[in-house]
C-alpha cells in the first residue's frame, strides 16, 4: 500500500528506490477499525496520516452535542488535527473511522528531520499543504457563499465515491444542512 505513498510524492518530486525507503523510515503504519478513534478532543496529537485505505471523519461538536464534520479523509488523503500537532497543544477536534483503515503516521519531530535532511521532503510537504489550504479556503467560501443546493451539487461533483461510503447525515453535517433537507436536494441527471 505504500505505492499510494510513493505515487503522491511523485506527483511533486522524483524518487529513487532508496530515497523512498529512507522515507517511509518516518512513518509508522497503523491499523484501525470501524469507529476506532483516531484523534480524539483534549489529547495530544502526535501524528500527521496519510489514509492508505479506509475512511475517516474529522468533526467538532457544538455545546448542545451536534456534530460539525470538517473533513473526511480517504485513501490518499492527510489528516490530523494540524493546531494541536504543530503546536503541541490539546486536540480541539476528533477524528474517527468510518471504516476499517490503514494509515501512515508521522510525527512532528520525524517531520522536522525528514524535510531537514531531504529537500525533496520539505517541497513536498510545503506544496501538499499549500493545496491543503486552498482546499480550505474553497470549503469555507462555499458555506459562507453556497446554497444548500450548490453546496450539495460541488460536493457530488468533487467527491462522488462519498455519496457510496458516507451516510447521509454525515453528509448533510458536512455541507451544514439538516438530514431532511439533505433528502431534498437533488442532482441534475447530467451530473451522474
Amino acid at each position: 500500500m505504500e505505492h499510494i505513498f510513493r505515487k503522491q510524492i511523485e506527483k511533486i518530486v522524483s524518487l529513487t528506490d532508496s530515497e523512498f525507503e529512507h522515507i517511509l523510515s518516518f512513518f509508522i503504519r497503523k491499523k484501525y477499525k470501524r469507529h476506532q478513534f483516531v484523534i480524539q478532543q483534549g489529547d495530544p496529537v502526535n501524528y500527521e496520516f496519510l489514509v492508505l485505505s479506509g475512511l475517516l471523519k474529522s468533526y467538532i461538536l457544538d455545546d448542545d452535542g451536534k456534530m460539525h464534520i470538517l473533513q473526511f479523509a480517504m485513501e490518499d488523503w492527510w489528516l490530523s488535527d494540524y493546531t494541536a500537532f504543530l503546536t503541541g497543544t490539546p486536540a480541539t477536534s476528533f477524528a474517527d473511522c468510518l471504516e476499517d483503515s490503514e494509515l501512515l503516521g508521522i510525527t512532528k519531530e520525524n517531520k522536522d528531520k525528514l524535510c531537514s535532511e531531504m529537500h525533496k521532503m520539505e517541497h513536498f510537504f510545503r506544496v501538499k499543504s499549500n493545496y491543503g489550504y486552498v482546499a480550505l479556503q474553497r470549503r469555507i467560501l462555499s458555506l459562507l457563499s453556497n446554497n444548500a443546493q450548490e453546496k450539495y451539487r460541488q460536493l457530488f461533483e468533487l467527491y462522488p465515491s462519498l455519496f457510496q461510503r458516507v451516510p447521509k447525515a454525515l453528509l448533510a453535517s458536512y455541507i451544514g444542512v439538516s438530514r431532511e433537507t439533505l433528502s431534498r436536494l437533488t442532482i441534475s441527471p447530467d451530473l451522474l
